[in-house]
């Protein structure tokens, strides 16, 4: 299996992509599989769809291309900018972080005074821009504005730390396949789909175009391995994980089959996640037309939805080996 590509995963974890604003790193994958897709094209609501020719099973690879973020809902007469969510944005996570808009622009989120901090809420916080006036403050941004968090990559031997890993963490897995898959019977779908974070709606219309005979979304999961956390099974460094259940689907059983065949088959490290909250592309992909029988290969991932979610090299490299397979078989 080749190793990480350190570089490519800093472009995709680093750019700005929150839900509904997926341009720019649409453009980035795009110019990164071009080469070996055999058709590439962006649909009605922005999904990127790369098809790999094949006369066997149609098989539609999703991985969401979005972040979660926040946009603008007000500028004060000081240049304070009040602010809603888009998607899962805590405000516990998202206090003296800082934010990143479109065009550069950064800013920290603060908050009012509060007697109590169980108290802290999105509507009580506010982002400083560094200026001092409603008039300073739209020569920057306006109401409607979107914001990603702002954190580098960094990796830390076998550690890799940023924003977005959830889920360009997933987008990488299904570019490296998709480069890595040579002779494949199967006609494969490898959608960057848009605006998961805000309802799985990019996957639910990509599914309808592409009309697949089976799903597999590309995400990340919680972990049980932290001090003192909610029980689950999942650890971090313990391969690829094969989901069984969350919020969105109760994983195909076939699916659920084949994906632990393989991994068997292969020697593929891999666990077995029941996610309690939560769910995945996947979950609008199984419902789509008279359904499509799907699965998801997940990439344990600590702290998901704070500026700085962690994973393993080594659960990436076994969820890229395990999708290569499958694919194959």
């Amino acid at each position: 299996m080749s190793k990480i590509n350190n570089d490519l995963l800093k472009k995709l974890l680093e750019t700005f992509g929150p839900s509904g604003n997926e341009e720019t790193i649409r453009e980035i994958i795009r110019e990164e599989i071009k080469d070996y897709a055999d058709e590439i094209k962006v649909d009605a609501l922005g999904n990127l769809i790369a098809i790999k020719k094949g006369q066997g099973k149609k098989i539609m690879v999703a991985g969401h291309m979005d972040e979660i973020g926040i946009m603008v809902s007000n500028i004060d007469e000081n240049g304070f900018l009040r602010f809603t969510n888009i998607g899962g944005v805590s405000p516990f996570t998202a206090l003296y972080q800082r934010v990143m808009f479109v065009d550069g622009t950064l800013g920290v989120v603060g908050m009012e005074k509060l007697d109590e901090m169980k108290d802290l809420a999105l509507s009580k916080m506010f982002i400083d821009i560094g200026v001092y006036s409603k008039e300073e403050a739209m020569k920057k941004v306006n109401v409607g504005d979107v914001a990603c968090f702002y954190t580098p990559f960094v990796q830390n031997g076998d550690y890799i730390m940023s924003k977005a890993l959830d889920d360009r963490i997933g987008c990488y897995v299904a570019i490296e396949a998709l480069k890595a898959l040579k002779d494949c019977a199967n006609e494969v779908y490898f959608v960057f789909t848009v605006q998961e974070e805000v309802g799985l709606r990019g996957a639910r219309t990509a599914a309808y175009g592409v009309d697949p005979d089976m799903g597999i979304a590309i995400d990340v999961t919680t972990t049980g391995d932290t001090p003192k956390c909610k029980t689950m099974d999942v650890k971090m460094g313990n391969g690829a994980a094969i989901k069984v259940k969350d919020s969105s689907i109760l994983t195909h059983p076939e699916v659920k089959k084949l994906m632990v065949e393989v991994a068997k088959e292969n020697n593929i490290p891999y666990q077995l996640e029941i996610l309690e909250a939560g769910g995945t592309d996947s979950g609008a992909i199984h419902i789509t037309r008279s359904g499509v029988p799907s699965g998801v290969i997940s990439i344990p991932c600590r702290y998901v939805h704070s500026p700085s979610e962690m994973v393993s090299v080594k659960d990436v490299e076994s969820a890229i080996e395990l999708l290569c397979k499958i694919l194959q078989k």
